[in-house]
């Protein structure tokens, strides 16, 4: 005999007073009166199911410049210091023979440049140039990557070599981010390799600018549109950077970890980011051992001005030094010596490295986040298919 009672014959009051969360009477009742709402969302989950609307083509820009931005930010002292070392040679003054002035260089070394550079200009100074830096960074990385990661499939189909198609992709991708950010990169060098001092012994630049604008304007009135391109010869020469750079940094990574760029374990480790970090410091080291003089030729044309007769803030008239790429090997091999092309290179190495780091650490972690958001925020997604909203 079952002592359980008919739910028919149960009380109303009873009913609704005794009845479980569960009960298929109460359950069937609210249905028929209010439709089911998904789970309150949290922010973080709101994010991971925007998310999922991030179209693929989009993610290598945005890692890309995310990277570009945290880069800019950590080396910009550095880059400050590499680039004044780089330029004052281009300042010497000559006396009326026509030979070097006898000045004595103002900036000697990392710490004897940052000493000059804190005395002189505090610690505004050693951020000179931040604003095109990062301006230049966002979009550099942001090409570079995305046309990088485009373009190894379609050089491999047509060459099937695996490291003549990862020079490929680099060459291509560094001429695109090249040409398309020079001009911005031009005006940061400017504005790094000035100094608000006068008393800089002969070594002085020819101008003085307030601004990323400031400079743009006085440089397109007094120098034209092509002092925006001054130094892109070089700068195309030194594709031969990413050329060294990523085939190797793809390389070791994939020894060190067993994935390609932008891959990871579904399982985070350690083991993954210390082979990330080890593949860099290897790939950058050898690119920029192997590559360095192009640098210095490059900031040596960026930091001329174009016109003979120009007035430097000094009132004195600047003549063109250099007229081209072997011109200027020549002038610099007869004045400077051949270690001039490797000034500020303890600087670059130091500079040049933890930006390697910091760039490619954020591009490969922005891509695991961005993916990890993705994955999830479909998983979120599905429960509530069958609700209406």
């Amino acid at each position: 005999m079952s002592y359980e009672r008919d739910p028919e014959q149960t009380p109303t009051v009873l009913a609704s007073q005794y009845a479980s969360p569960t009960d298929d009477t109460s359950s069937s009742s609210n249905h028929d009166t209010m439709p089911p709402t998904r789970p309150k969302e949290s922010f973080v989950s709101r994010l991971q199911i925007q998310s999922t609307q991030i179209p693929k083509a989009w993610i290598s820009p945005i890692c890309g410049a995310g990277a570009g931005f945290a880069s800019g930010i950590v080396t910009c002292p550095l880059d400050v210091i590499k680039t004044k070392l780089q330029a004052q040679g281009g300042f010497a003054a000559k006396n009326r023979q026509g030979a070097m002035s006898q000045t004595n260089q103002l900036y000697k070394g990392l710490v004897g440049t940052t000493r000059v550079i804190w005395r002189e200009e505090g610690l505004r100074g050693m951020y000179r140039g931040l604003g095109p830096m990062l301006l230049g960074y966002l979009p550099t990385w942001a090409v570079y990557l995305t046309v990088y990661e485009n373009t190894r499939e379609y050089y491999y189909e047509k060459c099937g070599s695996w490291w003549v198609a990862r020079c490929y992709s680099s060459l291509t991708a560094g001429a695109c981010s090249t040409v398309l950010t020079n001009p911005i990169w031009v005006i940061k060098t400017r504005l790094m390799s000035q100094s608000t001092k006068a008393a800089s012994d002969g070594m002085r630049a020819p101008w003085h600018y307030t601004s990323t604008w400031d400079a743009a304007r006085k440089m397109y009135r007094t120098e034209g549109i092509r002092s925006f391109y001054s130094g892109l010869t070089p700068a195309l020469l030194g594709l031969t950077h990413v050329a060294v750079q990523f085939p190797l940094y793809e390389y070791f990574k994939m020894k060190f970890t067993g994935y390609g760029m932008g891959e990871h374990p579904v399982e985070d480790s350690g083991a993954n980011w210390i082979g990330i970090t080890a593949a860099t410091f290897l790939s950058k080291i050898c690119a920029s051992t192997a590559t360095y003089p192009h640098e210095v030729l490059r900031t040596r044309l960026q930091t001329q001005q174009r016109r003979s007769g120009v007035s430097s803030s000094d009132g004195m008239a600047v003549k063109v030094r250099y007229t081209g790429i072997l011109h200027m090997c020549r002038v610099i091999l007869q004045e400077e010596g051949w270690h001039a092309f490797y000034a500020g290179i303890g600087t670059n190495l130091i500079r040049a490295v933890p930006a390697a780091m910091t760039t490619m650490l954020t591009y490969e972690w922005l891509q695991k986040l961005i993916h990890q958001a993705q994955a999830k925020g479909e998983e979120l997604k599905r429960p509530t298919d069958a609700y209406p909203i």
